[in-house]
């Protein structure tokens, strides 16, 4: 059964003010039933077939006037040109609500529909539910552990399909399908090398040169390999924050995998406790919290404003957030029990930002306060910025 999910309230006011409303986010991440859900009087049609997607192409005009009424037009970057229609359209009849787009690549899509719709249409984001979300499952992740290797995608969790079975098809359709659309890679299995990389520097500074020379591939290469990974919502890179925004550009950023399971799928890990003494559990967990503050942004309608602290005479933050003009500072901790140490690079970060708000995401079950540092368990973590903000 399809659970109610924290977008749903943003959606529906979006299209009570906008004629048109883009949602993007990554295959399987449940668009498609969320739409079809609040849009019941909508006619369906998927781009996804080719003679559905050649009739949008060929004849964009007649496509637009067959769904006139209100439609939910499914994975729209197969017709990107159709959103130059789609503005002659509802510059004729501004009804709000009646086109309801979709599409898993972000950066040409939401470009040109940027380009095309501007100040017609509402664009927004669904991730995989994050951890509350996944709650309203029947059988939710029973520990971190199982979490964390699960992952978030909700056919797993809908259809008790056993998660490495689901990702390693999701991944070999990832490849196949939205690669091929996005680039011209002869070399897939080169590729797929290239991601799984990835999966092990997760949480980790990104080195171009020294990801592209393990994956032997050029500097060049691997950028735009990374887009790609980027544009399909696999993977999300924090820019370093600075208060000279000039600087944040130039700083490392660093790389997190949104979906924690698919991490553990491309690095090997076939059971949750596997996980207990892996090395980099801490890097997976770290990625987890990342992924669950984005999630708690865009699933409100917020632009995501993440970042990560690091000065080069060694203070570092795992995560910084910027909210209503407000920041919130952030480290994640996979071990059950709270060390002293944990506390102590919030604590100096808060004597060069007096007004910042600072918490611990840990591995625990209970939640404690050390002077100006909230640490809150991992189950709370989607609770974690208003506790810190009220």
């Amino acid at each position: 059964m399809p659970i109610q999910r924290n977008l749903e309230p943003v959606l529906q006011d979006a299209a009570r003010h906008y004629p048109a409303v883009l949602l993007t986010g990554p295959r399987q991440s449940g668009k498609t039933t969320l739409c079809q859900s609040i849009f019941p009087q909508h006619t369906y049609v998927s781009l996804e077939p080719l003679d559905r997607r050649e009739s949008a192409i060929a004849d964009p005009r007649g496509f637009i006037e067959e769904f006139r009424q209100g439609a939910i037009i499914d994975e729209v970057q197969h017709a990107p040109a159709l959103a130059s229609y789609l503005q002659e359209e509802v510059d004729r009849d501004a009804t709000p609500g009646r086109f309801i787009l979709t599409g898993s690549q972000q950066f040409s899509l939401t470009h040109q529909v940027a380009q095309s719709l501007a100040g017609r249409c509402a664009v927004l984001t669904l991730l995989p539910p994050s951890f509350d979300e996944l709650q309203r499952f029947t059988s939710p992740p029973a520990d971190l552990l199982a979490t964390l290797w699960m992952g978030a995608y909700p056919r797993i969790h809908d259809r008790n399909i056993p998660p490495g079975r689901w990702l390693a098809d999701y991944f070999a359709t990832y490849v196949q399908r939205d690669v091929r659309d996005v680039l011209n890679i002869g070399d897939l299995m080169s590729f797929t090398d290239f991601v799984r990389l990835c999966a092990g520097r997760t949480a980790q500074e990104i080195n171009l040169s020294k990801l592209g020379g393990d994956a032997g591939v050029s500097h060049n290469t691997a950028r735009q390999w990374l887009s790609v990974l980027e544009a399909g919502y696999l993977v999300q890179r924090l820019p370093a924050w600075h208060t000279n925004q000039r600087k944040q550009i130039v700083k490392a950023p660093k790389l997190h995998f949104i979906d924690s399971g698919l991490a553990c799928y491309l690095l090997d890990i076939r059971a949750p406790e596997q996980l207990r003494h892996h090395p980099l559990r801490g890097a997976i967990f770290e990625s987890w919290v990342v992924a669950e503050l984005l999630k708690w942004q865009v699933h409100a309608g917020q632009a995501a404003r993440l970042f990560h602290y690091r000065e080069t005479r060694g203070l570092e933050v795992d995560l910084l957030i910027e909210t209503g003009g407000r920041r919130i500072a952030i480290e994640a901790k996979s071990g059950a029990t709270l060390a002293a140490d944990f506390f102590t690079p919030l604590e100096k970060l808060r004597e060069l930002l007096p007004d910042i708000f600072t918490g611990i995401v840990y591995g625990g079950d209970a939640a404690q306060r050390r002077h100006s540092v909230l640490a809150v368990p991992w189950r709370e973590i989607q609770c974690l910025p208003d506790k810190m903000l009220s």
